[in-house]
């Protein structure tokens, strides 16, 4: 093994070369003087920095608030700067608020969070409300909605302010709060935003006044209001969720109307009352207590490929026109943020209610003045799974008489048909003749086919009715009932691994039992009918069309309501099972027809009198049997 020695003269190579390092250090330091240009030229490219941000090719350029923060201590190029950009609004840049981002207020069932830049809502949360996924439902969000107000000013101006800073206080004001967001020009002028929010109360009273702006604003020319929102999504299904999102309002004196439900759309309104921004379940609405002059308001459908398109449903835009009033606004309003429900929404006035789309006419009335409040009512004692069984039990009893009268005539028509068949044999030359002696028969034995069709077209309001109430009970949201967790949406007992046009990406069990009931229901009602029809003519092709049909409305229905509210499905479903039941029980213990027949002998005997509407077609029958025979004669 080697034996390791001390070596001197590599330590003195070492202290040399650290000297001699040391030395050049040394030398290279500055000298006072150096130090002292050099932090001169450093000040000296600062300022030349902040003035390359004011002046740009002989033009003043915008310098923001993170700039300066004391207007007053200011030099002639930095007041310059503002001044040019801004206006009088320069004084607004200038404020310590500038430079604050948000104000946050909390009431019981909203969270606020407002913006000092544009003084307007940036979030808005539903406290006591989730998504389908359960994240909290955001009506603002994210930028998904713009306020501004376009101020044209005296010195030829025109100011946004969604891009001017607000100077936020917060107040109490007898149990409510009050959040003032102000744009000044000076400590006595400014244009306020006013919002006093109330306890348990989705309503925000808001207003828009100026103070002191009557020589800043110009009142000649047309200051506008600007609000638009992107619809965020809240819905498992986001096509089913933007089927019913839809922008409504209330104009010239409460006409209701509403933009397309999809596509884009676009109108120009007068006297506008609200604006309503619903989102299937939620909504975001402006009233004002004095109409706007007018409004132009669009809708932009942003869901082409649900796959794809999963954020937002719908993006809307409205610009309303401001009244000025001695050089000054002064425009009262109120912010709705919360649930498209009924039994809210009545509350308020203005027919805020009617922004739900309950249906149009009579249909609309039948949800209003029944189902509303029969539901309401059951389910405040019953699950709403049970209560919607009820209701249909319920509905389908007081129907049960349109069944009767429909079986009724099948019966007749049945017993009828010997004596039909025999009339168009004999006359099975002369078919006007034929037509003409059996509505003679029909007419004497008080039998006839429009008999049985009349009693079912009393059924299409209520049908129309409960297609248009479930998917829009706000009730029934993420109410859960057997296997589906949601009661207004589609239930799943099945995941596709891929998606079926029409039909999607899973199964539901609902729309399934729904299809059979439908089947086996029109299995009885068709096969009686085309059983019960008298031979003729066409009448294979006929019963050919039929028959398809029993097994093109299960299939139809299949399809159309996986993707729909399960409450609807559980609705159909057990109404066809009570109807089915229904005509068993009037076929086999109710109508006897023994009776029937007895009933039609005697009215055979009777004077039967004719109506109006019969003589005309007697007459018009007569005529033609006329001249088919006068066409007849020439003709030999």
């Amino acid at each position: 093994m080697e034996e390791k020695k001390f070596d001197l003269n590599s330590i003195i190579g070492f202290v040399l070369i650290f000297g001699i390092l040391l030395w050049i250090m040394y030398q290279q330091q500055p000298t006072e003087e150096e130090i002292a240009a050099q932090k001169q030229a450093e000040a000296e490219q600062v300022e030349a920095e902040k003035k390359a941000k004011t002046i740009e090719n002989g033009q003043t350029k915008q310098t923001t608030a993170e700039d300066y923060t004391n207007f007053s201590a200011m030099d002639s190029t930095q007041r310059a700067g503002l001044q040019s950009k801004y206006g009088a609004f320069a004084y607004a840049m200038s404020l310590p608020s500038a430079n604050k981002e948000f104000t946050e207020v909390s009431t019981e069932v909203l969270d606020l969070k407002f913006s000092t830049k544009g003084g307007f809502l940036s979030e808005v949360k539903l406290r006591d409300f989730v998504r389908f996924d359960s994240i909290p439902i955001y009506m603002v969000k994210d930028g998904n909605t713009e306020f501004n107000v376009k101020l044209p000013t005296t010195d030829s101006r025109t100011m946004n302010t969604s891009t001017l800073p607000f100077e936020p206080t917060v107040t109490q004001n007898g149990g409510n709060t009050v959040v003032s967001m102000k744009l000044k020009v000076a400590a006595d002028k400014y244009l306020e935003y006013r919002y006093e929010l109330k306890p348990n109360d989705y309503m925000i009273d808001f207003s828009i006044k100026s103070q002191g702006m009557d020589g800043i604003i110009d009142g000649s020319q047309t200051i506008d209001l600007d609000w638009a929102m992107t619809q965020l999504r809240h819905d498992k299904s986001v096509s089913y969720e933007n089927r019913y999102t839809r922008l409504t309002y209330r104009h010239e004196d409460g006409k209701i109307d509403k933009l397309s439900q999809m596509g884009n759309d676009d109108e120009i309104i007068e006297e506008v009352d609200w604006i309503s921004y619903r989102q299937h379940f939620f909504s975001s609405i402006l009233k004002t207590d004095t109409p706007f002059p007018s409004a132009t308001i669009t809708s932009e459908d942003l869901v082409e490929d649900e796959a794809v398109d999963t954020l937002y449903t719908k993006r809307y835009t409205t610009k309303l026109a401001l009244d000025v009033k001695g050089g000054e606004l002064a425009q009262n309003m109120n912010l709705y943020y919360g649930p498209t429900d009924a039994k809210i929404l009545k509350n308020y006035d203005d027919e805020l209610v009617e922004s739900i789309p309950f249906g149009w006419g009579i249909f609309g009335w039948i949800n209003k003045a029944i189902f509303i409040p029969l539901f309401n009512f059951l389910s405040g004692m019953l699950p709403y799974g049970i209560a919607i069984i009820v209701m249909t039990i319920l509905v389908k009893i007081v129907l049960s008489f349109v069944q009767y009268k429909q079986f009724l005539s099948q019966a007749k028509m049945k017993i009828l048909k010997p004596e039909l068949d025999a009339i168009r044999t004999k006359y099975k030359d002369n078919k006007l003749k034929a037509q003409q002696e059996t509505m003679a028969l029909q007419s004497k034995a008080g039998a006839s086919p429009l008999s049985g069709c009349l009693p079912g077209l009393m059924q299409i309001p209520v049908f129309y009715a409960l297609f248009m109430f479930f998917p829009t009970a706000f009730a029934l949201r993420q109410k859960s009932f057997l296997w589906a967790d949601d009661l207004s949406s589609y239930d799943v007992i099945a995941e596709l691994p891929f998606s079926i046009p029409f039909y999607g990406d899973h199964v539901s069990l609902f729309p399934i039992l729904a299809a059979v009931a439908i089947f086996f229901y029109m299995k009885m009602t068709t096969g009686q009918q085309m059983a019960n029809q008298p031979t003729q003519e066409g009448m294979p092709d006929m019963a050919k069309m039929m028959k398809y049909m029993i097994y093109f409305s299960p299939l139809l229905m299949l399809f159309f309501f996986n993707n729909y509210a399960s409450g609807l499905s559980l609705y159909y479903f057990v109404s066809n099972l009570i109807s089915i039941g229904i005509m068993l029980v009037i076929k086999n213990f109710i109508i006897d027809e023994n009776k029937v027949l007895a009933k039609i002998e005697d009215n055979k005997k009777k004077p039967k009198k004719q109506n109006r509407f019969q003589k005309k077609m007697a007459e018009m029958m007569e005529q033609a049997e006329q001249q088919k025979k006068v066409q007849q004669n020439r003709r030999k």
